[in-house]
C-alpha cells in the first residue's frame, strides 16, 4: 500500500509534460489537505519531476536520465538567472540542446541559432523576433524588454522569452555553473543505481518456517535473506546464524532479527557501504517509505561499484579533487606527501580552510594504506590538535605514522610542515574496508 503522500508523487508523474500544477488543484483532484499537497509538490520538485516559478505557478518538467543530467529545461534556467516570463509560458516544460550568444551580426547569430536552442542577448528585437521563427526561445539580458508581437509570437510557438536583469557573461557564467553541478551529481552512486531488485532475489515470509528457509539456502546458497509480510513490508532478517540448532517446524518470525536496518534508494553507496562494515553486515534490504521491501544489496555489490567510481573520470570538480590534484608523492622508503594551496582551498583570510586541511589528511592517509596493500578505508574519526594558519601559494609537507594497526582499524598520527616550520598536527583513526 502507498501513503497519501506517495500516491500524489505518482500523480504528478503521470501528468503530461508541460501541464501546470498548484496545491489547491491537487488537494482538490487527491482529496488532501492543502498541506499535504504541498508537501508533495516540495518533494517532487527535488525530484525534479516539476518546477516552480514566481508569477507563473509550478509546471511538469522532463524528468530527467542521469545519462543526460546536463540538459536544462527552460523553467530551470528561470530560476537560475531569477529570470521574468516574459511570453511562451507553455513551452517553458522543454528542453534546450545548447545556448547561444548574441554577440554578432544578426545573420551570423542565426547561422548557430536553430531549434532547441536559447539565444542569449541584450535589447536587439529583430534577433528575438528571428531566433523564434527558428524554433529558439530568447533569454533577453540587461532587463530589457521586447515587443507585444515578439511576446505574441512567442505565445503561439510555445517558445519562452525570458528576461533577466544580469549580464550576458554573468548569464552564461550562471547556466554553466549550474550545469556543472549537475555532473558532480551525476557521478554520485547512489544505492538505485546497483541494488537487486526483489523480483531477482530470494526472500521469506514471516509466516514460513525455518525449513524454507533451509530449502532457500540450498538453492541460492545465500546465507541470508529478507523477511516480508504478505504486502511486502520488510518486518525481518534471517542468517545462517538464527536458525542453527532450531527446529525445522519453527516460524521464521520467531528466529529472525526484528526491524533490521535497511537503506533507501537514495542513500549513497558509499554512506550504505560505511553503516555495512559498521554494523557487521553483508546484506542491506532497501525500502521506500513505507518499508516497502525494494531489493538489497551486498558488501561484494557496494565495494565492487566503489572501487569501479575510484577508477571513472570526474565531470565536475569537487574540493576532494581539486586537493588530490595538488598532492605529490615523494619518499620510497617512508611516506611524504607534498601539497600546494590554491586560492580555491582558503578561508576568508586567505588561509587553508578546515575543510581542504583535514580532506587533505584524509587523502593522504587512504593513500599510505593503499600502498601497505591495506585496501580501502573509511575515516572514522579525526582530532587536530595543532594547526597555524597557512596562506595560500604556500606548499606544505605531509608526514603520514601509524602508531597501532589491527585487522579493522588503524590510528595514524599526521605531520604537516611549511617549509621546515611545523604548521599541524593530528590524529586519525581507520575502518579498513573488508571483502
Amino acid at each position: 500500500m502507498s501513503t497519501k503522500h506517495e500516491k500524489i508523487l505518482q500523480y504528478i508523474e503521470s501528468l503530461p509534460v508541460g501541464d501546470k500544477i498548484s496545491v489547491r488543484q491537487i488537494a482538490k483532484e487527491m482529496q488532501v489537505s492543502e498541506g499535504t499537497a504541498y508537501r508533495a509538490i516540495k518533494e517532487a520538485e527535488n525530484r525534479r519531476l516539476v518546477s516552480s516559478i514566481e508569477r507563473v505557478g509550478t509546471i511538469r518538467i522532463e524528468k530527467k536520465k542521469k545519462e543526460n543530467i546536463e540538459r536544462l529545461t527552460f523553467a530551470e534556467i528561470v530560476n537560475i538567472i531569477d529570470g521574468q516570463v516574459l511570453g511562451g509560458k507553455s513551452g517553458l516544460h522543454k528542453t534546450l540542446t545548447k545556448f547561444v550568444i548574441g554577440a554578432m551580426q544578426l545573420e551570423d547569430m542565426m547561422r548557430y541559432t536553430d531549434a532547441g536552442s536559447l539565444l542569449i542577448v541584450g535589447n536587439r528585437i529583430k534577433a528575438h523576433e528571428n531566433a523564434l521563427r527558428a524554433g529558439a526561445a530568447v533569454l533577453i539580458t540587461g532587463g530589457f524588454d521586447t515587443t507585444e508581437d515578439n511576446k505574441q509570437l512567442a505565445d503561439s510557438l510555445d517558445l519562452p522569452i525570458i528576461s533577466t536583469s544580469y549580464d550576458t557573461f554573468t548569464v552564461a557564467t550562471m547556466i554553466n555553473r549550474a550545469i556543472y553541478d549537475q555532473l558532480i551529481k551525476k557521478d554520485i552512486l547512489f544505492i538505485e543505481d546497483i541494488y537487486v531488485p526483489m523480483t531477482d532475489t530470494a526472500v521469506l515470509k514471516n509466516d514460513e518456517t525455518i525449513h524454507h528457509f533451509q530449502k532457500l539456502n540450498e538453492r541460492t546458497t545465500h546465507g541470508a535473506f529478507p523477511v516480508v509480510t504478505a504486502n511486502n513490508k520488510l518486518v525481518g532478517m534471517i542468517t545462517v546464524k538464527d536458525v542453527i540448532g532450531r527446529e525445522e517446524t519453527e516460524l521464521i518470525e520467531k528466529v529472525m532479527t526484528k526491524n533490521p536496518i535497511a537503506g533507501s534508494m537514495k542513500m549513497s553507496v558509499a554512506s550504505a557501504g560505511h553503516r555495512m562494515i559498521w554494523e557487521g553486515i553483508d546484506l542491506l534490504p532497501i525500502v521506500d517509505d513505507d518499508t516497502i521491501l525494494q531489493g538489497v544489496i551486498s558488501r561484494q555489490d557496494v565495494l565492487k561499484a566503489l572501487q569501479l567510481a575510484q577508477r571513472q573520470p570526474q565531470h565536475g570538480e569537487t574540493i576532494d579533487d581539486l586537493v588530490k590534484n595538488e598532492m605529490k608523492v615523494l619518499g620510497d622508503e617512508e611516506l611524504i606527501v607534498e601539497f600546494k594551496v590554491t586560492p580555491q582551498m582558503t578561508n576568508q583570510y586567505g588561509a587553508i580552510s578546515y575543510g581542504a586541511f583535514t580532506t587533505l589528511l584524509a587523502e593522504v592517509g587512504s593513500f599510505s594504506l593503499k600502498r601497505r596493500k591495506r585496501g580501502d578505508a573509511v575515516a572514522e574519526n579525526m582530532t587536530i590538535y595543532f594547526i597555524k594558519p597557512v596562506q595560500m601559494e604556500s606548499t606544505l609537507t605531509v608526514k603520514p605514522r601509524i602508531l597501532d594497526m589491527s585487522r579493522k582499524f588503524v590510528k595514524m598520527d599526521f605531520e604537516v610542515f611549511n617549509q621546515q616550520m611545523l604548521v599541524g598536527k593530528a590524529m586519525m583513526m581507520f575502518q579498513l574496508l573488508e571483502r
